[in-house]
């Protein structure tokens, strides 16, 4: 541990107000997709932060929308708050409902949706910046948007919508259920999920993208009883094609800030991920825009507290996160680095043992059990493949939730620990 102290002393700045971003601004300035992690689904810095630098993005930099780690339906909701000078963002994210709610549903992102939606009041309506959900989980939500919407304004097109929908009827919104029935007898709906979506793909953008969620949605759980990286891969998929959906939408010069966890950002060639045939869509965005075009930004703690539960489906709690284990990165950083610090890493040109060498790097998801803490949070990482930028702060805390209300889970537990 002791060897990276210079190192990281030559390539860190402190980090004490927004403005120290400046260095990773200009980098971003040249990008079309800036993709913004963080090491917990529950921590108030990560959030913060993430808002500032996304921020400065938008206001000097261009950027047309904000595309997270969340369901399409209930992010379009916000989406239409931020554009809607009446609205208030907050009434939008304080309907978040299925479990986790608080990843979505805190102080935080109304903090940053409400600058958003006073920002996007001065310009036209045409340009004004977007926030939409990349996930695949809403399969039954969508597909009840999608007939809604056919109701509306193409009745012709609801046979089609109906006749996936019945298919999925029987598993009453139980992905689980859906899930092995598709492994037991032939149950599976995937046929008339690519019917429908053929009806309606030349239509309405939001009307596809939802019929794009229920076959995404359709695929990944039959994936998940099966077991091994296929729905993890089928996730990340439909995230990378989302986000491409959404850049073409806005146009050919439109720029994308992405938020969601460190495991989805970061590229997964340089972490262990790739030995279990895991992708991500940070490598996702490195291999379809090139690395000049993308630039991804992790986050890190040594210890805090978080939001999370302590089981899938339970009640929200905060919890403590202890010191980070031994030889970890985490530790390093916090022998060396400031307690709150930025590294931007060079481009190009020889590199630091640091940012090359394989180090345990800390992840903790919507589920957090901290007596597997040492051995199940770690993810081995080569620090500058990972990430072109990295955001460190010592010593975290816990997001604020909007509401703590129990919800049902009927999503069955994502790997590893549902981030």
């Amino acid at each position: 541990m002791i060897r990276y102290g210079d190192e990281v002393a030559s390539i860190a700045r402190p980090l004490r107000d927004p403005g120290d971003l400046e260095i990773l601004l200009d980098r971003a300035a040249a990008a079309r997709v800036v993709m913004i992690g963080e090491a917990t689904h529950g921590t108030h810095e990560f959030y913060e932060w993430r808002a500032e630098l996304t921020k400065r993005l938008i206001a000097e930099c261009g950027y047309s929308f904000v595309a997270v780690e969340g369901d399409w339906p209930d992010c379009e909701r916000v989406n239409a708050a931020v554009r809607d000078d009446r609205a208030d963002p907050r009434d939008a994210l304080v309907r978040y409902d299925r479990w986790p709610t608080w990843m979505w549903a805190n102080e935080e992102t109304v903090d940053f949706t409400r600058w958003l939606h006073a920002r996007n009041a001065r310009r036209a309506p045409d340009d004004r910046v977007g926030f939409h959900g990349l996930d695949v989980y809403s399969l039954w939500e969508s597909m009840r948007e999608i007939l809604t919407w056919l109701r509306e304004h193409d009745p012709d097109l609801v046979p089609a919508a109906l006749d996936a929908y019945r298919c999925f009827e029987p598993y009453h919104e139980d992905p689980n259920a859906y899930g092995w029935a598709t492994q037991l007898v032939p149950a599976a709906c995937e046929d008339r999920v690519v019917t429908m979506l053929s009806a309606v793909r030349d239509r309405d953008f939001g009307l596809w993208q939802n019929a794009e969620v229920v076959a995404g949605a359709e695929g990944y759980y039959r994936a998940m009883v099966r077991g091994g990286p296929e729905a993890w891969n089928i996730r990340d998929r439909h995230m990378d094609q989302t986000l491409d959906r959404l850049l073409r939408r806005y146009g050919p010069t439109s720029k994308a800030v992405v938020w969601a966890h460190n495991t989805h950002v970061g590229d997964a060639r340089a972490t262990d991920q790739s030995q279990y045939g895991e992708i991500t869509i940070g490598q996702l965005a490195r291999e379809r825009y090139g690395d000049a075009q993308v630039l991804l930004v992790g986050f890190g703690t040594y210890r805090g507290t978080v939001v999370a539960g302590p089981g899938w489906g339970q009640s929200m709690e905060v919890m403590g996160v202890p010191e980070a284990r031994p030889g970890s990165l985490e530790e390093v950083l916090h022998a060396a680095a400031p307690p709150c610090g930025l590294f931007v890493f060079p481009a190009e040109g020889p590199r630091p043992d640091l940012l090359t060498t394989v180090l345990p790097h800390r992840a903790i998801g919507v589920v957090y059990r901290a007596e597997r803490e040492r051995w199940a949070n770690y993810v081995p990482t080569v620090l500058g493949e990972r990430y072109d930028a990295f955001l460190w702060f010592a010593e975290t805390r816990a997001l604020r939730p909007l509401h703590t209300l129990r919800v049902d889970a009927h999503e069955p537990e994502t790997y590893p620990s549902g981030v």
